[in-house]
This record gives C-alpha cells, structure tokens and sequence, in this order.
C-alpha cells in the first residue's frame, strides 16, 4: 500500500547538474603556460635521455613534441583569450587542415621551384600563402556564422601554426637524418630555432591574411576577393618572402661591404666561402637584424588590424 506525501512537501530531486553545461569545454587561466612548461621540461628531459643512451626509438616523439610545442601553446592561449566562442572545432580544424592541406599543397606546388633566387622565394611564399588561405575557407565553407577581423585573426593563426608545426617536424627529421646516422645536435638546433622564431611566421601572416579575408566575408557566408584582400595576400607574401631570403640578402650585403666581389651564385646556398671573422660577425648581424626587422613589420601590422576590432 503506497503512501503519498502530505501536501506542501517539497519533491525529492533527481540527482545531476543543476545547470546546463557551457557550450564550451572549460579551459583554466593560464593553461597555456603550464603546457608549454610542462612541454619544454618533458622535451629537454626526452633529449637528454636520447643522448645518454644513444637509442633512437624516443626520435619521433623528440621531433613531434618540439614541433608542436610553441604552436599548440599558442593556439591554447588564442583560445582562452579570444576564441572561445568560436568553438573548439573551427579553431581545431583550422589547425589540423592547415597542417596537412597546407603542407601538401605546397609541397606539391613548390617541387616545381628549384632554383634558390629572389623569384624563387617570392614565388614559394605566394603558393604557401595561398594553401593556407585555402584551407582556412576549406575548413569554414560551412559555417556561414564565422566572420569578422577577430575570428579571421584567431583561426588565420591556427591556420598558420599547423602549418608551421608540420613543416618544422619535416626540417628536424631531415636535420637529424645523415649519412654518418643521426644527427641529434643539428636535431635540437632545428628545432629550437623554429621554435623560437614561429611565433613571427606562418602564424603570424596567415593572421592577417584571414583577418582581412574574413573582415569582409559576406553575410550568405561567400568569400569576396576584394581588392584589400588581394593587396593583403600580396603585403604577406612579400614578408614571408624577406623572411626565406634574409640569409641571401645578408651575404650579398657582407660581401659588398667587405669587397669581396658579390657573385649571382652566392645568393643560392646563403653562405660566403672561406668568411673572415670579420664576414663571420656581419653575417649574424645582417641576417639576425633582418629577421628581427621582418618580425617587427608583421607584429606592427597585425595590432593595426586588432586595433580597429571592437572586441579587442
């Protein structure tokens, strides 16, 4: 025989959440810094292991946790800050689509490409530029709802850091791969100096180039090759084409300081032969300051860009 409660008593409650869950997933302050940290250690910790033991089985994660070290931590950052209404599936597949449709269709576009000059750079960082543009609208054909300077800032730059996480594993395995076995040094040199340098490439031009692009996407969702998206895409070129030839740029600039008599081919390898300390030092001046100079360029343009966000 059931007993029903006596009026005004309040009803038991099934257990579960009392709110519904955010349409995000929750990300703490600072995560960022804690896997880049926590990364950095755990990489210098796999290094040092591979060098005390000399056993090459710990290479491939040595090579892909070093290349996507800086570039994850950076898209993690982007998130917290400003991506989070956009969902970790756009800025997830901007990453993932940036890497490898980017990679190949610049690998296959520049195997036409081989001679190392000024045409030959300006030509790479056009057909790199325009893969990644390409995968950033593969990724969004679909999501009509996505645009803007803040979202094309934030998923031009997962684009990029795809890319260039992919395409820095690929130089590290071809710096750690030689003739006389495996090159651990040149290994971490690679990518430590990628590492260091991503930051101010791919991520950073193919920032502005989404920025732009999707600042003027139209509200059926149809991308408009406008005029300042065209002159954008050409201004990024022309950066990440500096960027491959400064090593060019400053041995033909040492060797007319110091005399030595510039030749065309010496553009080609990016390095004078038999250098005295005095090309040596130069040399590292040159194409240091010229790096930094390109850096400075695209960091300047892209907080020009923020600036007029009203979001930001």
């Amino acid at each position: 025989m059931s007993h029903s409660p006596p009026p005004g008593t309040p009803k038991a409650r099934i257990p579960g959440p009392q709110q519904p869950p955010p349409p995000y997933p929750r990300i703490t302050a600072g995560l960022w810094r804690r896997f880049a940290g926590g990364g950095l250690a755990l990489w210098a910790l796999i290094a040092w292991v591979t060098y005390e033991t000399r056993n090459g089985t710990p290479l491939p994660t040595l090579i892909l946790l070093g290349s996507f070290l800086v570039p994850v931590a950076f898209m993690l950052w982007a998130y917290e800050r400003h991506g989070r209404d956009l969902g970790v599936s756009a800025i997830l597949g901007s990453f993932l689509a940036g890497g490898t449709l980017g990679v190949l269709g610049a690998s296959l576009s520049d195997s036409h490409v081989l001679y190392p000059s000024p045409g030959m750079f300006t030509g790479v960082g056009l057909i790199e530029e325009a893969a990644k543009l390409a995968a950033l609208v593969f990724v969004l054909r679909r999501q009509p709802a996505i645009r803007g300077l803040r979202a094309g800032l934030v998923l031009g730059a997962a684009v990029g850091f795809g890319f260039a996480a992919l395409e820095s594993a690929g130089y590290a395995f071809n710096a750690a791969v030689s003739t006389e076995g495996t090159d651990l040094r040149a290994l971490l040199e690679t990518e430590t100096l990628r590492g260091l340098l991503a930051p101010f490439g791919h991520g950073l031009w193919t920032a502005i180039a989404g920025g732009v692009l999707l600042s003027r996407r139209r509200l059926s969702g149809h991308f408009r090759v406008s005029a300042p998206v065209v002159g954008t895409c050409l201004g990024v070129t022309l950066l990440h084409a500096l960027w491959d030839s400064t090593r060019g740029i400053a041995v033909w600039v040492v060797a007319r300081l110091t005399g030595s008599g510039p030749e065309s081919r010496m553009f080609a390898p990016g390095y004078l032969v038999r250098p005295s300390a005095e090309q040596e030092h130069l040399f590292t001046l040159f194409s240091v300051g010229g790096l930094a100079l390109v850096a400075l360029a695209g960091v300047g343009w892209v907080r020009s860009l923020a600036r007029r966000g009203p979001s930001w």
